[in-house]
């Protein structure tokens, strides 16, 4: 692919982006000199976060214990106020979306109501390499019901010499094991090799042979295309620190499946915020969920970790996640084009090149040796170009469309090459 390595280009399509204008809505560091790619990790502050945490502390300095019931958003129902936003982002009905507590403890209680053992079907599949909190909450509630991880976690892994998953291969995997498994577990985007799973295609998959299907979206919600409900994907979880920019260690979201928020008779953990609203006030002893994913609540909602979330979701909202797609895609084909014309031997994509099996992250291998590439890294830092690490040679950088252009992809790669080859270029070229 013939690239315009200028950054007089990146700026020209940059002044070209339709999307622009919400890029002044954030906080971004090291905006006159560097480049923040790392909206994987943690996405940046929306200006509006502080307006809104602001207001809600008022409302405690004014109201105390009043606020739960009045104010413009009271903090009783203040849940709803993100359903309607997260909903769309993950093409589900509102119903079936709740935020809530923090995307594991969401895994654990989604798997405490969808993974139910049996001793001939016992066994949970998730991918090779899986995100720690992931494996160590399968592998705890395999225990917990009295099976040996050993057996029952099964792994998806990639064909020999090969750094991605393949589908037909999930599938395979998915038919051949279909009277040992209880569950499928896996991720929407992979969070080391930034591939985008076809979601829709391995929940067919599941439900052809009776097996439930849940997807941790910590790296695709916000991201990539979603449509949960059409896919008839049985849970989700997700963070909200990532993609939807809604701060650290913010609320967590979490998808059920209609056909199962209507089923009382499901087993789970409950709590007092997930009984009726209309008696939930009165004590009764016998709980009565919530239609929907608020069914699963637990506990009320800490509010000053959620009002950021409503900030981001009223951007993603007016942008709308089409138009944050097709620019990602463009962000993404630039990032690579770059990279191979400017460090074709030196780097290597470790992310599809296929726009269709990835979302804005890109997993570049240094090819240097382990002391060099820390050193590369720590120069990248140094210039103010953000992005992260894995061991042993992985640098992971994701432009955002909500924030980033196409100068902040230019910025990068340029200080990447200078901290592998010399100094970086000028940056008024």
């Amino acid at each position: 692919m013939s690239v315009d390595l200028t950054l007089a280009h990146a700026r020209a399509l940059d002044d070209a982006d339709v999307l622009r204008r919400y890029r002044t809505q954030f906080h971004v560091p090291h905006a006159d000199r560097g480049a923040y790619l790392c909206g994987h990790s943690l996405g940046l502050q929306p200006k509006k976060a502080a307006v809104l945490l602001q207001q809600e502390l008022e409302s405690w300095a004014l109201r105390g214990v009043e606020g739960h019931f009045e104010g413009e958003r009271p903090w009783a129902t203040y849940h709803e106020q993100s359903s309607s936003g997260l909903a769309q982002i993950v093409g589900a009905d509102p119903l079936e979306v709740v935020a809530m507590n923090t995307l594991t403890i969401n895994l654990h209680l989604m798997l405490a109501s969808f993974y139910r053992p049996t001793p001939a079907r016992h066994r949970i599949l998730i991918e090779q390499r899986a995100f720690s909190s992931d494996r160590y909450a399968v592998a705890s509630q395999i225990r917990w019901h009295g099976f040996d991880p050993q057996h029952a976690l099964l792994e998806a892994s990639p064909r020999p010499d090969e750094d991605l998953l393949r589908t037909e291969d999930i599938c395979a995997l998915i038919e051949r094991e279909a009277q040992t498994l209880a569950l499928v577990m896996l991720p929407g985007v992979q969070y080391l090799t930034g591939q985008l799973l076809d979601m829709q295609a391995i929940a067919a998959c599941a439900r052809k042979v009776g097996v439930l299907v849940g997807f941790d979206l910590a790296h695709a919600v916000g991201n990539a295309p979603l449509r949960l409900h059409d896919w008839d994907v049985d849970f989700a979880v997700w963070c909200s620190y990532k993609y939807l920019n809604a701060g650290p260690g913010a609320i967590a979201g979490c998808f059920v499946h209609e056909r199962h928020g209507s089923n009382d008779q499901l087993p789970r953990l409950a709590g007092w915020w997930g009984h009726d609203k209309h008696s939930r006030f009165q004590m009764p002893d016998v709980f009565t969920p919530l239609p929907g994913a608020e069914g699963w609540q637990v506990s009320n909602l800490p509010i000053l970790s959620t009002a950021p979330l409503l900030a981001s979701l009223e951007l993603f909202t007016a942008a709308g996640m089409d138009a944050l797609r097709s620019k990602s895609l463009q962000l993404t084909g630039y990032f690579e084009a770059l990279l191979r014309a400017r460090l074709p031997r030196e780097v290597s994509v470790v992310t599809a090149s296929d726009p269709a099996k990835r979302g804005c992250q890109l997993s570049m291998r240094l090819h240097t040796c382990a002391t060099d590439a820390r050193r590369i890294f720590a120069a990248l830092i140094a210039h103010g170009c953000i992005g992260d690490w894995r061991e042993p040679d992985v640098i992971r950088a994701a432009p955002a469309p909500l924030y980033n252009g196409f100068a902040d992809v230019w910025r990068f790669v340029d200080a990447l090459h200078g901290a592998m080859h010399g100094a970086p270029q000028d940056n008024a070229r």
